[in-house]
């Protein structure tokens, strides 16, 4: 099998999402809570992707990354209407794992932060490996 080139993916290179916050986005609608602010798993969500747009765009042709570990906190409350911007850094390159420092933040404070890892995969062998799974036979 040859060996994966990630030579492209660099500490350093980074990326940035952003999204309003909506009733949609909130605790209550996405089953996480009960007070109408931005859900933790849609902060998470925003956070994948600024590490996709950190790096997607310089894999090679069939392959992907895939979140693996995040560790993070989100220590502050925004509410409907206000702006978050994810970031996304990344800090090392470990054979197929990236890591990255991310952070959150709404329009008025950081919100939240950690670090977030993701492993490249080829597609085709990785539904491969689903489909065996979905047959009952991995």
């Amino acid at each position: 099998m040859p060996t994966l080139d990630l030579s492209a993916v660099r500490p350093g290179l980074a990326g940035t999402s952003e999204l309003i916050v909506g009733p949609e986005h909130t605790a209550p609608r996405v089953g996480s809570g009960l007070i109408a602010v931005l859900a933790t798993p849609v902060m998470i969500n925003v956070i994948e992707a600024a590490a996709l747009a950190a790096v997607e765009h310089l894999l090679p042709a069939g392959h992907q990354s895939l979140g693996i570990h995040l560790d993070v906190g989100h220590f502050a409350a925004t509410p409907v209407g206000l702006k978050v911007t994810a970031t996304a850094e990344v800090t090392a390159v470990e054979g197929r794992t990236i890591t990255f420092k991310v952070e959150a933040r709404d329009d008025r404070e950081v919100i939240g932060g950690g670090t977030h890892q993701r492993v490249v995969v080829n597609v085709a062998r990785f539904d491969a490996r689903v489909q065996k799974k979905l047959l009952g036979l991995a």
